[in-house]
């Protein structure tokens, strides 16, 4: 892996909001880094840090959610990284707050981030790791399809609460060590190491 790119939308009201959960993953691992954003445009935020002695740089985006795969590619491109070199972080409303899932490929999954990444890049051989924020209790349970679309949509924007958010920083936590993992040993062995486990929910 040589780049670590975190989804979330730009702009202090999505600050802390669940769709911005693989921005604040970001935020953690160069706060533990002790590091700082060094390059920007209009478009992206990047950091070149060194984990455990090896280097990665720390991408996001600064284009709305649904649209942030050209920044992307465009950084891809400057750099020369191949696309199994690029491990992609994002919030995922099917996976239970405190669990996260590493793949080494496939589809978006309906998730509108990915789905531009994806396209941008031209393949579905990206590496990814979703980061769970399911309520404990799903109340998107409307039936209407366009309704639901909506509640969806309203939940994902709005913010974590308090407990959830102790719950999150814990999940950041290990966002962290499973990172320095991939780095070190690679995706099979952190996939073994974190896709089983949940941290506790507090609420």
């Amino acid at each position: 892996m040589r780049l670590l790119v975190g989804l979330g939308n730009p702009g202090l009201r999505y600050q802390r909001t669940r769709h911005n959960v693989g921005f604040n993953a970001l935020d953690f691992i160069l706060k533990m880094n002790g590091g700082s954003w060094t390059a920007s445009s209009s478009d992206f935020v990047a950091a070149d840090i060194t984990i455990d002695g090896k280097p990665l740089t720390l991408f996001k985006p600064l284009t709305y959610m649904n649209v942030c795969g050209q920044p992307v590619a465009d950084f891809v491109d400057s750099r020369a990284i191949q696309s199994s070199d690029i491990l992609v972080c994002f919030d995922d409303v099917a996976l239970p707050l405190g669990a996260i899932r590493l793949r080494e490929r496939g589809r978006d999954g309906g998730h509108n981030g990915l789905a531009s990444v994806l396209a941008a890049i031209g393949t579905n051989n990206v590496p990814r790791l979703r980061i769970g924020i399911k309520p404990k209790f799903d109340n998107l349970v409307n039936n209407n399809e366009d309704a639901r679309a909506l509640d969806l949509r309203e939940f994902v924007l709005a913010p974590f609460s308090v407990n959830e958010w102790h719950t999150v920083k814990q999940t950041l936590e290990r966002v962290f060590e499973a990172t320095r993992m991939v780095l070190s040993t690679g995706m099979a062995k952190a996939m073994s190491q974190f896709n089983s486990k949940i941290v506790s929910e507090r609420y």
